[in-house]
């Protein structure tokens, strides 16, 4: 039968094209792939073994049409690019690479191992985040709780007593009062706050105002400087990677660039893949940009002279994925007494409020 009317039978569902897999499952999947062919079990047998073996769901779905791809005569790489919500570009260049050399399954190996560390790096930096966000929320949920049930209680007590309140409580009551009765304006200055955002965002291009909000990111007293370096080890890391599998360097660099996730980040590795067209260095461009610390362009600059560029790069991933580790470790630390003084001087002020007027009655009854 005709290899391109067979390549033509098999369709790939759209439904399939607009999931996503389990990431913890697509990390198993590619070391089990690796060591099914490593054992010299045709690809095409390793992929049905590992159908049969996922769990219900995205990938298992994936995998089977991948596997009947793959017998009509597709290239391994090819069926996956299918699927780019699921296998990303870089997954696919490196599997492509890993065809192109014969080294298909220490590839495969090194893609678990690679994708097994930039979550974790993701992780500790989204739980380093996320922290402080959840502590405010929850301390903000509280706050109108107080101000829209506890405060109106003292508030009518204070009215029905008469006289002069101090100023903290009248401020107190001014603001229970406002989400008490005036709580549209809230809602108004907020919904006013988003439209101009969404405003200026469409003024702007998606391109400039994406490169204004990372700059905005970059410049974050002490969260700034976690999130550029952790940029730094996703590039080094990501571009290490595909050119010790094979990939070309202007491939590599489109690959980095589409899941660089920083707009100045991105910049900086475009004007790097012109400079290389033109037949420059990689180091030149990557010290106008200024997210890479000097440190770092020095260290390309050197994997360059050495022709040991990959190499350098996985060390310098290494060396900043250490220091993000530090700075979450110690980001930690400190937010936790910060966010309890925080709270602490909220509630005290509140506490100091409410009761300033029952002291002032207190001193006249005396």
């Amino acid at each position: 039968m005709n290899k391109s009317f067979l390549q033509a039978e098999i369709k790939v569902p759209e439904f399939l094209k607009r999931k996503r897999a389990n990431f913890k499952e697509l990390v198993q999947f590619t070391r089990q792939a690796a060591t099914l062919v490593r054992a010299g079990l045709p690809l095409v047998r390793s992929l049905d073994t590992l159908h049969e073996q996922l769990d219900k769901g995205y990938l298992k779905e994936c995998v089977g049409t991948i596997a009947e791809e793959v017998k009509s005569g597709t290239a391994f790489s090819e069926a996956l690019s299918h699927y780019r919500t699921v296998f990303p570009p870089l997954y696919v260049n490196m599997v492509r690479a890993g065809e192109q050399g014969g080294m298909l399954e220490e590839i495969l190996k090194r893609l678990a191992d690679f994708l097994e560390k930039q979550e974790r790096l993701r992780t500790r930096i989204k739980s380093a985040l996320m922290y402080p966000i959840f502590v405010l929320g929850v301390a903000i949920l509280i706050l109108v709780v107080l101000m829209i049930f506890v405060v109106p209680t003292f508030t009518k007590m204070f009215e029905d007593l008469g006289g002069a309140l101090p100023l903290p409580t009248m401020i107190l009551i001014g603001i229970s009062d406002l989400f008490r009765y005036r709580w549209y304006w809230v809602v108004a200055a907020i919904a006013a706050v988003i439209g101009l955002v969404k405003l200026t965002a469409r003024l702007l291009g998606k391109s400039r105002w994406d490169y204004c909000v990372d700059n905005i990111r970059l410049h974050l007293p002490v969260f700034g400087e976690l999130i550029r370096k952790a940029a730094i080890a996703i590039f080094a890391r990501t571009l290490g990677t595909l050119l010790t599998s094979g990939v070309s360097i202007l491939n590599a660099l489109d690959t980095v660039k589409e899941i660089a996730g920083n707009e100045i980040v991105k910049r900086g590795i475009g004007e790097v893949r012109e400079s290389i067209k033109e037949g420059e260095s990689v180091s030149g461009p990557l010290s106008r940009c200024k997210a890479f610390d000097p440190m770092v362009v020095k260290m390309v600059a050197i994997g360059e002279e050495t022709g040991q560029l990959n190499k350098m790069l996985v060390e310098i991933a290494a060396s900043y994925e250490e220091e993000v580790d530090v700075m979450v470790s110690g980001l930690t630390a400190l937010l936790e007494p910060l966010l309890i003084v925080f709270l602490g001087l909220v509630v005290g002020f509140i506490v100091i409020a409410m009761f300033l007027p029952l002291f002032s009655m207190a001193r006249l009854i005396a």
